[in-house]
């Protein structure tokens, strides 16, 4: 079943085979920016079939690998045809998802009680910076603006200096987007026991929030301050931090445990006495010597001394260094898939093993031939009207 639709027998069987886990579940996603783009890609990258509706002056970028395996299809949805092509799909899908302000995708003639009416068991994933409700659910913002609110941003950097911006990871990708996904899928379970589909409002605010679990049950049990670059995992802790090599590089240091923090000491050649790590007021001074101690290698000395120990120390690496690593290259979690260096689809599965990324489609690559596999009814009236672009001759 697809949407509630049978699904003939060997329909898509070629297109399915090896596809991962989420095989079978077709998803719509209202092409947007950021983190509701890399949700679908990362359904995608499990198996689902994805198609993105492009708008008919979209460029298509190739480069843009947040498109990977999926499919696009080109709708005018200012036709007077237009959200009727969408509708289409949505009665043959499981999912919707969009990343527009509320209450744009119901000016649209495609919010989600309209969609119900088509196919009531739809999941309908919202994806938004500030939420579907609240004072500033209507407000312009990015990454950096939610994860400023959510109180996130103000725990990331060292002592007496700003917050560093960690790009758009902790936000559009972790608190948003992944919540986005689990939420989705959480939903889909649900429906094909009810038969009812809902709303999935997945906002950055809410997710990064989530993301910081950890470290508020700590504040409230006096074990972490709001100063930054004070507690043990924002770099106040000298054990827990890089430190620069002779050749401008650095190293990854993590030893936490009391184990690997004597073999960290080991490592560096620190084996005479030093003050009580456990003492924050002896960490300046640890701090120096470690400086000290690392200034005196190149990385890729250090990464020798370290290569077998459980000192918990790594090189720290480039995009492009890290595809070359010995670990990374041998799992394959980086690799060129279709000419561009990216990240394997993860995590991995045993049964229903991942395909490899697929390839990003040209805006509308894909029209009549999504209209027709999916069986949408009325396919040739939208093509004929100009609602729907037919496939695009250069994809």
């Amino acid at each position: 079943m697809q949407g509630g639709v049978p699904v003939a027998a060997g329909e898509e069987s070629n297109r399915q085979a090896g596809r991962g886990p989420l095989a079978g579940i077709r998803v719509v996603e209202l092409a947007g920016i950021g983190p509701a783009p890399f949700c679908a890609m990362l359904l995608a990258d499990l198996g689902a079939d994805v198609v993105r509706v492009d708008r008919p002056t979209s460029a298509g970028e190739q480069d843009d690998l947040l498109n990977r395996g999926k499919r696009s299809i080109s709708v005018d949805l200012k036709h007077e045809r237009g959200p009727a092509a969408v509708l289409g799909l949505v009665e043959q899908a499981d999912v919707l998802l969009e990343g527009f302000r509320p209450g744009v995708a119901e000016r649209l003639g495609i919010g989600p009680e309209t969609c119900w009416e088509v196919n009531p068991a739809l999941v309908y994933g919202r994806m938004t910076g500030w939420g579907q409700d609240g004072p500033l659910s209507s407000s312009s913002g990015h990454d950096i603006d939610y994860i400023a609110l959510s109180g996130m941003l103000h725990s990331i950097g060292r002592a007496g200096g700003p917050p560093q911006v960690p790009v758009n990871l902790l936000g559009d990708f972790g608190g948003g987007a992944m919540y986005l996904a689990v939420g989705i899928l959480a939903a889909v379970l649900e429906s094909r026991g009810s038969g009812r589909g809902q709303v999935v409002d997945a906002s950055i605010v809410d997710g990064s929030a989530h993301l910081g679990t950890m470290l508020f049950g700590m504040l409230s049990t006096g074990g972490w301050r709001t100063e930054r670059g004070t507690n043990l995992l924002d770099t106040g802790a000298p054990f827990y931090d890089v430190y620069a090599t002779a050749d401008g590089e650095h190293m990854a240091v993590g030893a936490l445990e009391p184990q690997f923090y004597e073999e960290l000491l080991e490592r560096l050649g620190l084996t005479g006495a030093l003050p009580d790590r456990d003492d924050p007021a002896n960490w300046p001074e640890l701090r120096n010597r470690f400086t000290e101690a690392f200034a005196a290698r190149t990385r890729q000395e250090w990464t020798e001394i370290f290569a077998d120990s459980d000192a918990c120390v790594t090189p720290v690496l480039s995009m492009t260094e890290a595809a070359e690593h010995p670990h990374v290259h041998a799992r394959g979690s980086l690799g060129e898939y279709n000419g561009t260096l990216q990240p394997a689809a993860a995590p991995r599965f045993s049964h229903t093993p991942n395909p490899a990324p697929g390839p990003v489609p040209r805006s509308g690559a894909d029209g009549d031939s999504v209209l027709r596999e999916w069986r949408v009814a009325g396919a040739e009236g939208l093509l004929e009207s100009g609602a729907v672009r037919p496939n695009r001759k250069d994809a």
